[in-house]
């Protein structure tokens, strides 16, 4: 017998595209979408990839080919749904929709230390398209797999513009970032290309690693401020955060765009301030960063030198396809971009390591295992965890689920970087799993992954190279508990790190 099931629009994960489709019930299906375990009696799941229903008192839950677009689930089932579905005939779910449960307030919220919120792994099995609430009470949709968080940044229906009406901001601020003159990081092709290819050439993996050297200064300039600083074998705690952490990314950049060397310990600072501190304070320091760089760039367009601000006088702006403010902009974001998720990153990573003490041995004795440090530690972490966001230009299909224009959609990148179906045993830290660059997505996919990815690498490749060789006995002064950690619905990261070596 068949039976038509009347699927409502819902807040759960899909929506009422798939309305009025006849199921027959005893038969039996390949199943891909989602688990319904605690919903349906009877019902056995396994992995997403073997899954099959089992007859319950005659009756098995319809579900669907594994080459149908019907894959994913229409909505979340509750128990007054697996009710209606016994009987038998033409069902009406409007009252097993009333009783659905609260759709989920993202971003989501780290529960306990730098662990990524459960509603990760709970939505990517049992719902890896789903639907979700922001903090103005709109809806957008969430993906919770790699396959369709590479599907959807790579997709020409979807827009990163921030100006679009439809992109998803999940905090109040984002409102005010839409009245800013956008940089590439938010703009579409053709402009995006145009802006990012001006800065390529200083930001590929040949460019990096012409870098290392630099890096390796900086680096080892800072551990041996700590030890003058600090001693040998200090007796006090020190904030790692403060002394180390958070000075080394900017100062990198620093470079790279050309800073007199004797600016950089006060703009170092100012960095510091902008990405750790009360709002009042970061908003003085990031104004102080601006009006630094306006000057500074200024400087060079009377004055031109081998940096990458006269790279881009040189260039665009004496084409006309750049104006001063233009370069200030672009060397603000070059400052900004990814510099408190480095920052997390070199925190995090000491942090793993030293809840990973074989691994931690390991790397002592070989420091040439920091690029499979670094890369294990990109993907168990994901620092950039809510920037893939996008807004939905014409209706698409992604995964199977429709969309249609106006739609906003978030990319869980944290979510996607433990997709069990890509990663083997993805909640362990390895550092010995076989990776690729591209297999993390932290960095993001598609036109608009992170330029500064290799940059960002070297650093940390170099931090962790070096670190744990010159301070053997670096440790934590407090249980990793007890450390103070970004906001739980915040980028994960650690904003005070007592340490000892």
């Amino acid at each position: 017998m068949d039976v038509t099931l009347t699927f409502l629009e819902s807040q759960g994960c899909g929506s009422g595209e798939y309305a009025q489709k006849r199921f027959k019930i005893g038969h039996r299906y390949s199943y891909t979408g989602c688990k319904y375990a605690d919903a349906l009696h009877g019902f056995e799941a396994g992995s997403r990839r073997d899954r099959r229903p089992r007859a319950d008192e005659g009756v098995q839950f319809p579900v669907v080919p594994e080459d149908s677009k019907l894959r994913r689930c229409a909505f979340p089932v509750t128990s007054a749904l697996c009710h209606a579905l016994r009987i038998k005939g033409h069902v009406d779910l409007t009252h097993a929709m009333s009783s659905q449960p609260e759709m989920p307030t993202f971003p989501f919220a780290r529960h306990e230390t730098y662990h990524p919120p459960p509603e990760n792994a709970k939505l990517r099995r049992e719902c890896p398209i789903a639907k979700v609430k922001l903090f103005d009470n709109s809806e957008a949709w969430i993906l919770m797999n790699r396959k369709d968080c590479c599907a959807a940044l790579e997709s020409e229906h979807l827009s990163a513009d921030r100006r679009h009406p439809a992109y998803p901001e999940i905090h109040e601020g984002g409102a005010k970032a839409k009245e800013q003159r956008p940089t590439f990081v938010n703009l579409d092709n053709p402009e995006h290309d145009e802006q990012r290819n001006m800065l390529e050439s200083w930001f590929t993996h040949d460019a990096a690693e012409k870098l290392r050297p630099m890096i390796s200064r900086v680096v080892e300039s800072n551990v041996d401020r700590l030890v003058k600083q600090h001693g040998e074998h200090p007796e006090k705690p020190v904030d790692f955060i403060e002394e180390f952490a958070a000075l080394v990314p900017p100062q990198v950049i620093y470079h790279v765009l050309g800073i007199p060397e004797k600016d950089i310990p006060k703009l170092s600072r100012d960095s510091e301030v902008r990405t750790s501190t009360a709002r009042d304070a970061a908003q003085t320091s990031s104004q102080n960063l601006q009006s630094y760089m306006k000057d500074f760039v200024h400087q060079r367009v009377e004055e031109p030198k081998n940096d990458l601000v006269s790279h881009l006088v040189v260039g665009p702006y004496k084409e006309g396809k750049l104006t001063e403010d233009d370069i200030v902009n672009l060397a603000f974001l070059v400052l900004v971009a990814g510099n408190a998720a480095l920052i997390n990153s070199i925190a995090l990573g000491v942090v793993t390591l030293l809840q990973h003490p074989d691994q931690l041995d390991e790397l002592k004795q070989t420091p040439s295992l920091a690029p499979k440090v670094t890369s294990e530690l990109l993907r168990y972490h994901t620092a950039s965890a809510l920037n893939s966001r996008r807004a939905v230009k014409e209706d698409t299909e992604i995964g199977g689920q429709p969309m249609k224009k106006n739609d906003k959609l978030i990319c869980s990148v944290q979510s996607a970087d433990r997709d069990e179906d890509y990663f083997k045993d993805p909640s362990r830290f390895d550092m010995h799993r076989p990776l690729n660059p591209a297999d993390t997505l932290g960095f993001g996919w598609g036109p608009h992954r992170c330029q500064g990815e290799w940059l960002s690498r070297v650093e940390l490749e170099t931090v962790f190279g070096t670190l744990f060789t010159r301070l053997p006995n670096l440790r934590l002064a407090v249980a990793v508990h007890d450390l103070d950690y970004s906001p739980p619905t915040q980028n994960v990261g650690i904003t005070k790190m007592p340490v000892l070596w």
